[in-house]
């Protein structure tokens, strides 16, 4: 064992943070975990996981819910690829190797949702298998201890840092090792003004002692994210509401949504062409409701919502009259859930 390793479990044997998926029997609740942890806070996730488990308790009971019920499920998580894939990922998993998660690594990786960081937590973490792992806190806490010049996010930097995390796994106590450079990268080695004093790794920690801590990990510049305008329509009609279903691949697939479309400079004016462009749909433009903005990880969004009078609706399978009694019920986005709940 290394002095890396022996002073970080260590620490977490006095300073580990409670979560309801740790020490858990089911390997499944781990993989739950781990897939809604990816880009999202402990603190967001718990309840969500929580009332995931009483939904879902099993991955035969995932298997066999629907599309809509895993995604209202999933509602305010966002990145909903993830909820997608964990649900596909479960009808494999229940189908070929009868609800239990596999332990060989080729087939955990073969699952949809399933990458490198997922395969070796589940394996280190479930089941206890000497794997590393890879996540943002652990390349943010190798950066920092080997003082990496290298972009962490390079394929360089990105195969030094897995060489890092794999030379000090304490062999019979990776899920501990790995959990414990999770919970430090999350209370202690944060991206900005880091406790270095309290960190037990700070004596071998070479960004502290040549004062770069602050400056690692490098990474690439991140690219101006693009600002786009929306006009969206609220079609009621006799207590029912207009909403349309997005395609499958792609972002917030699967999810519903009042139709809109993207205009340029006067949502008002463009509105009426937009919808019908978009969906076919023929409209008149009433009163406006408001404007709501949001920001994807990729891209802002302006979104400009009227109310408006249907003249004619095509029969298409993705367009649905809903009441607005049952709105709920119908997986959407922050947007259209912000829209909703004006309704």
């Amino acid at each position: 064992m290394t002095k890396l390793s022996r002073s970080l479990l260590n620490w977490y044997r006095k300073h580990r943070r409670t979560m309801p998926w740790r020490g858990h029997p089911d390997p499944y609740a781990v993989w739950v975990s781990e897939i809604m942890l990816q880009q999202t806070r402990v603190e967001t996730v718990i309840p969500y996981f929580e009332n995931w488990l009483k939904l879902f308790p099993d991955v035969k009971a995932l298997a066999k819910a629907s599309e809509q019920d895993v995604l209202n499920a999933w509602e305010g998580l966002g990145y909903y690829s993830r909820a997608r894939n964990l649900h596909k990922a479960a009808k494999i998993v229940a189908e070929k190797f009868n609800g239990e998660l596999p332990r060989d690594l080729d087939d955990l990786r073969s699952l949809p949702g399933i990458g490198r960081y997922t395969v070796g937590a589940i394996a280190s973490i479930a089941f206890k298998m000497d794997e590393p792992t890879l996540d943002g806190n652990l390349r943010r806490v190798f950066s920092r201890l080997y003082d990496l010049t290298d972009s962490a996010d390079s394929p360089a930097g990105e195969r030094m840092l897995w060489e890092y995390a794999a030379q000090n796994l304490p062999k019979g106590k990776a899920g501990d090792y790995n959990q414990a450079l999770m919970d430090l990268g999350a209370t202690l080695c944060l991206p900005k003004n880091p406790g270095c004093l309290l960190c037990p790794l700070m004596a071998i920690c070479k960004a502290r002692e040549n004062g770069t801590q602050e400056l690692r990990p490098v990474l690439k510049p991140k690219k101006k994210r693009p600002h786009y305008i929306h006009a969206a329509g609220v079609i009621i009609e006799r207590g029912s509401v207009l909403l349309s279903q997005r395609p499958t691949d792609g972002l917030l697939g699967g999810m519903w949504e009042f139709p809109n479309g993207r205009v340029n400079d006067d949502p008002a004016k463009e509105l009426v062409k937009a919808l019908n462009a978009a969906y076919r749909l023929t409209v008149r433009r009433k009163e406006a409701l408001g404007v709501i903005q949001h920001a994807y990880t990729h891209f802002k969004v302006t979104v400009h919502t009227f109310r408006c009078r249907s003249v004619s609706i095509p029969k298409k399978i993705n367009l649905k009259w809903v009441r607005v009694t049952e709105l709920d019920d119908y997986p959407m986005g922050k947007v259209d859930r912000q829209i909703a709940k004006k309704l």
